[in-house]
């Protein structure tokens, strides 16, 4: 709908260019039109033509021709203000859509410069990871190594995926969908993930997590421009490093990373502790007798109003299939485990996964 009324008013600025230029009678407007005007008019509606082009084309940078356009068009109105006033009408619809666009274009540039950062220029030359690579590690480890078909294949070093979902900000609240996209690295620990977050039609949240050079930070704003959550800090980077430590289940050769320590519990349960950034954290993966893993629990920060508390953290697994010929859990839910009663609050599908592109973010 925005871009059909921005269009429209774009092309009514030709009357403007065919009055000057006496191509049609145009009663509409009774003012005296120079050819130069005439020129401002017909520029006007190609810099809205070409910028609806370029929205139906999904170009984030879109509102770079349609703020000129909107200045321009609003000082040929003014000039002829008795017949072209109601245009003012779409010009404040298309700013409006203007800052709106720039929000998410700063946004997006913010994540590109992060990702610069988080992503190698080069990747080391492909290494296969194979059972013998793998021999130090408890057996349920291998086994899943084994099930989920890393044996074999290249050992990852970075990871690019996209997600669905929904979650929930309180245990009352209604589920909201999200879109979401993920890029990991693993010689150097970590992620930057981004997510749309629709909470009713015209109203969205961006949000931002990253775990990077051993810190987080959870960044979220309303439309792109009123800030939520700013959230960074010790227990972040905690949480974060966890968080990270949980998602080897999407690229299982992180397993045999140098900064993650393993201990079997069991035949079904392995402890992997990560140290990373001057932080050590630990949890606990799960295993079927597949080889499947099917949860992960640690103890994470959940923030509260009178100040962040240790709780039960869980990721339960709950479908996997092969995606580019690697076995993972690709549905999975999160919850918190609180003394007041289970709290899941995110649902996450994973419909894409690619690994080792050099392009990735660039």
């Amino acid at each position: 709908m925005f871009a059909i009324v921005v269009l429209a008013h774009g092309l009514i600025h030709l009357m403007g260019f065919a009055k000057a230029f006496k191509l049609a009678e145009v009663p509409q407007l009774s003012g005296q039109f120079t050819k130069a005007a005439g020129v401002a008019w017909l520029l006007s509606a190609l810099l809205f033509v070409a910028a609806m082009c370029l929205l139906v084309l999904k170009k984030d940078s879109w509102w770079m021709l349609v703020a000129p356009a909107v200045v321009l068009s609003q000082i040929l109105i003014f000039s002829q203000w008795h017949d072209a006033r109601f245009g003012s009408i779409a010009n404040l619809i298309a700013l409006i859509g203007v800052i709106l666009a720039f929000a998410t274009w700063n946004f997006n540039s913010m994540v590109s410069t992060e990702l610069k950062s988080l992503l190698p220029a080069t990747l080391p030359a492909p290494t296969i990871l194979t059972r013998e690579k793998t021999a130090t590690l408890p057996p349920v480890v291998q086994r899943w190594l084994e099930h989920s078909n890393a044996i074999g294949k290249e050992i990852v070093h970075i990871v690019h995926l996209r997600q669905t979902g929904e979650m929930k900000t309180k245990p009352e609240s209604d589920w909201i969908p999200l879109e979401a996209e993920q890029f990991n690295t693993v010689d150097q620990p970590g992620f930057i993930w981004t997510a749309v977050i629709r909470m009713a039609p015209g109203i969205q949240l961006i949000g931002r997590d990253k775990y990077l050079g051993g810190r987080g930070n959870m960044l979220i704003r309303l439309l792109g421009l009123f800030p939520v959550a700013n959230a960074k800090g010790p227990q972040i980077d905690q949480g974060t490093l966890l968080r990270n430590l949980a998602e080897i289940c999407w690229f299982p050769s992180a397993a045999l990373s140098s900064y993650i320590q393993w201990e079997q519990t069991d035949s079904l349960t392995a402890k992997a502790t990560m140290s990373h950034g001057g932080i050590s954290a630990s949890g606990i993966f799960r295993f079927n007798a597949d080889g499947d893993m099917t949860s992960f629990e640690a103890q994470r920060y959940y923030d509260r109003k009178e100040g962040a508390t240790l709780e039960d953290w869980l990721v339960v697994n709950k479908a996997w299939k092969d995606i580019n010929d690697v076995r993972i859990p690709y549905k999975s839910e999160i919850s918190w485990k609180l003394k007041t009663g289970d709290f899941t609050w995110l649902k996450l599908e994973v419909t894409d996964i690619d690994y080792n592109q050099e392009a990735l973010g660039r």
